[in-house]
């Protein structure tokens, strides 16, 4: 499929990767982020490279990045919302609220069977959406070699 993009007031949201800038997505995971501080930016890098990707825009200066999610995918049965956040600069203007409904609505990512995320302090945002709590957690397992990347 083309690149996906979408208007809305003084923003854009472009699944275009060439427009991401990575310096901004990898500052943010890296710095900011709970769930992937000191992320080293090749790993960002190559996790873009796998998934589908939303950034969002300023409309007047498509440069200025102001958010980003990305989904992992095989595009048929499942996806994995991964990395969601607006800059804090930009928040408070409807924009992750935005960024999931044009995001759920996408139609590479239709009809699947399951989606899943993580979420320590989002519950509000997502249960919007229909994502809620796992009904049988005993189901699912998982594999981990460390909970944090180690610092640089």
């Amino acid at each position: 499929m083309d690149n996906f993009k979408t208007l809305k007031e003084d923003f854009i949201i472009s699944t275009d990767k060439v427009k991401l800038d990575i310096t901004v997505i990898h500052n943010y995971l890296s710095k900011e982020s709970y769930w992937a501080k000191n992320i080293p930016l090749h790993v960002v890098a190559k996790s873009i490279e796998g998934s589908i990707c939303f950034g969002i825009y300023k409309k007047q200066n498509e440069k200025i990045q102001t958010g980003f999610a990305r989904v992992i995918t095989d595009k048929a049965t499942f996806g994995y919302l991964a990395d969601v956040f607006i800059l804090p600069e930009y928040r408070g203007h409807g924009l992750s609220k935005w960024l999931i409904h044009e995001i759920m609505n996408h139609p590479e990512l239709q009809d699947f069977r399951r989606w899943l995320l993580a979420t320590k302090d989002a519950h509000g945002l997502y249960t919007r959406f229909g994502f809620k709590q796992i009904d049988n957690p005993e189901r699912f397992m998982r594999f981990s070699t460390f909970d944090q990347y180690p610092e640089i």
